[in-house]
């Protein structure tokens, strides 16, 4: 075709890129038949044992990562199985394990005494007097029953010093279980409840404090207090073992003054919860208090004493 010469209208359409030569034949140009599109060699597969196109990159084979690498899980797979343990690796957790041993242990004995370890200093040196003052009474009680132990033993007359022995024990059960009437030193705690404020609960705890102290003898608005009284009730209505006590609630203890008040009086104890509760509690010492409220003796349904 000349080049001199104009394309007429609906003639030959505009020439394509170049693309790289197939082993097809080229269609003739210059008619009007519209042309079908050449595919690229670089994305027609080779057949027939042709080689590739030049510039073309092969496929990656199955298995393989970017560039023909290994498959880094198989790799992974691979170092971590079989497990290959050396002696120093196994020196090494033994020693790993040892030490972990040894800090449970250390966390816990860490973890028992954090409760003394957040106390104040009052309340640290209330535990300590607390703590000497039980190692006393049970000093003072081995001392005496080794004492009766010597004079049974020393005793001409081992029969009437065990008589009197027994019924010295028996004077000391009948306090304890409130059929006997007794007397010494102690405190007067006295309770004043003007709104009615004051639960059982609060009667009772102040009655454990009291016996931790080493109180001996309890009596509260003449009802005698023993191991196995109970408090029910509030306010109008507060019942011990039963029998109605209304306020002010005297409590009538035996024991070391020495102890009893500072027990009472610590630092969020009985006195501090009552004021809370806009109640009042007075604490008075007392070189003798009598507790003369007394409870039946009640014989045992059941229970027979062993000795002969």
């Amino acid at each position: 075709m000349n080049p001199n010469e104009k394309p007429e209208p609906g003639g030959e359409e505009p020439r394509e890129p170049e693309t790289p030569k197939t082993s097809e034949a080229a269609e003739p140009r210059g008619t009007n038949e519209p042309r079908e599109a050449v595919t690229p060699p670089s994305a027609a597969p080779a057949e027939g044992g042709e080689s590739a196109p030049e510039g073309a990159q092969p496929a990656p084979e199955a298995g393989a990562g970017a560039g023909g690498a290994p498959d880094g899980r198989r790799r992974l797979a691979d170092a971590l199985w079989p497990p290959r343990v050396t002696r120093a690796q196994l020196v090494v957790a033994l020693l790993l394990a040892c030490l972990g041993f040894g800090l449970a242990i250390q966390v816990s004995s860490t973890s028992e005494g954090s409760a003394l370890r957040g106390a104040r200093q009052e309340d640290l040196v209330r535990i300590l007097d607390e703590l000497d003052d039980r190692t006393q009474r049970l000093e003072d009680e081995k001392a005496r029953l080794e004492k009766q132990r010597s004079e049974l033993e020393s005793s001409s007359d081992q029969a009437e010093e065990a008589r009197r022995q027994t019924q010295e024990k028996e004077r000391q059960l009948g306090i304890l279980a409130g059929t006997v009437a007794a007397e010494g030193p102690g405190i007067t705690l006295t309770v004043t409840d003007p709104v009615g404020a004051v639960e059982s609960d609060m009667l009772l705890d102040a009655i454990q404090e009291l016996r931790a102290a080493g109180a001996e003898a309890i009596q509260v608005d003449g009802v005698r207090v023993v191991a196995n009284s109970y408090f029910t009730g509030d306010g109008d209505d507060m019942r011990i073992d039963g029998t109605q006590v209304t306020a002010p609630y005297v409590f009538k203890v035996i024991g070391k003054p020495e102890d009893l008040e500072p027990a009472l009086n610590i630092p969020g104890g009985v006195v501090q919860t009552l004021e809370k509760e806009q109640a009042t509690a007075t604490v008075e010492r007392s070189s003798k208090i009598v507790v003369d409220a007394l409870r039946p003796a009640k014989r045992p349904d059941y229970a027979r004493s062993s000795s002969p």
